[in-house]
């Protein structure tokens, strides 16, 4: 299997305090877009970022420096919410000794929500390490609005179709996505991707450009054009647009396989059709155009636009099949 390394998965070690609480090491491999500038406290941007490391003993806890919701999974099992500050323990009933794998993805801090997703170690039992989790061999970088962050979901990023998408695959996954964006700027300060999907934070916590050197995406999936229509974006301003964008992206991962999907109410569905066809025409034939009519079950929606958990599990399960034939393992 070829080695990959992946910037946005970062393997690095935070400033171990004293015993018994354990900083992050270099086992611990940090997903999604990270300020990592502080290094005794990581934090995550956009939505979806996650941190995954094994470990051995009974129990672990993160230490948080100010109160946050999160997600974790340990062993495969259902995300589990917390929502606390300083140590957070995640196994209130100790685990059976051995190995373990733990995932935590934190709530994206956008809109009302102002949690303190600051990230700074592990506790263990005493005597207790961490260790690398088997490694997953590519790469997926989601890019959208409200629905790519999982909005109206239950467990909001976590339960969004690229999040299950990714973990399905067995690779790792990116959301670079907040609730409300489109793909163009407007006159009415629409947030963009076109502008704001080349920043660290998008924008939340200054505008620091993102440096794209530190991973490379086997596969990138767009899910843009749901919010440029209320926004009165004329269909060829977004083709234009959505043509651009596509350009752009190919600049950043040059070896990806890009994917652009139909919005799922079916908004500009011609047009980004369109501007895959541009790109064809253009000598890049490893764009591709992903037809989502009919992916949603009729009771797959928590209001007139968002998936609730059953719309987002069946839009992975289509998903899945598509980037796998493009992206194999």
């Amino acid at each position: 299997m070829r080695r990959v390394l992946y910037a946005a998965v970062l393997v690095v070690a935070l400033l171990a305090p004293a015993a018994p609480a354990r900083a992050a090491d270099s086992d611990i491999t940090f997903v999604g877009r990270w300020n990592t500038t502080n290094a005794s406290a990581y934090v995550p941007y956009w939505a979806g970022a996650y941190l995954r490391v094994g470990f051995t003993g009974t129990t672990v806890k993160l230490r948080q420096r100010n109160t946050v919701t999160l997600w974790a999974s340990i062993d495969g099992r259902p995300y589990t919410a917390f929502t606390g500050s300083g140590t957070i323990n995640l196994t209130p009933a100790p685990l059976a000794a051995g190995n373990h794998t733990l995932i935590v993805s934190y709530r994206q801090v956008a809109g009302s929500y102002t949690g303190d997703a600051v990230f700074q170690g592990l506790t263990l039992d005493a005597g207790a390490t961490t260790f690398r989790a088997p490694a997953r061999p590519r790469l997926i970088e989601f890019i959208g609005d409200s629905i790519t962050a999982g909005t109206t979901s239950s467990q909001l990023a976590v339960t969004g179709y690229g999040f299950k998408t990714g973990e399905q695959l067995g690779y790792h996954h990116t959301q670079i996505a907040i609730g409300g964006m489109c793909l163009s700027e407007t006159a009415d300060g629409c947030w963009a991707h076109e502008t704001r999907y080349w920043m660290s934070s998008g924008g939340q916590a200054g505008t620091d450009l993102w440096d794209f050197s530190r991973y490379p995406a086997d596969g990138v999936v767009i899910n843009l054009g749901t919010n440029d229509k209320s926004h009165g974006v004329s269909g060829a301003t977004f083709q234009t647009r959505y043509i651009a964008f596509l350009a752009k992206v190919r600049a950043r991962f040059p070896a990806a396989k890009i994917f652009a999907m139909r919005t799922l109410i079916g908004r500009y569905a011609a047009e980004t059709q369109a501007a895959v066809q541009a790109r064809h025409a253009a000598g890049d034939a490893q764009v591709f155009y992903v037809d989502t009519t009919g992916w949603l079950p009729a009771d797959g929606l928590s209001d007139s636009v968002h998936p609730n958990d059953k719309g987002h599990q069946a839009i992975a399960d289509r998903l899945v099949p598509v980037i796998r034939a493009k992206v194999p393992a």
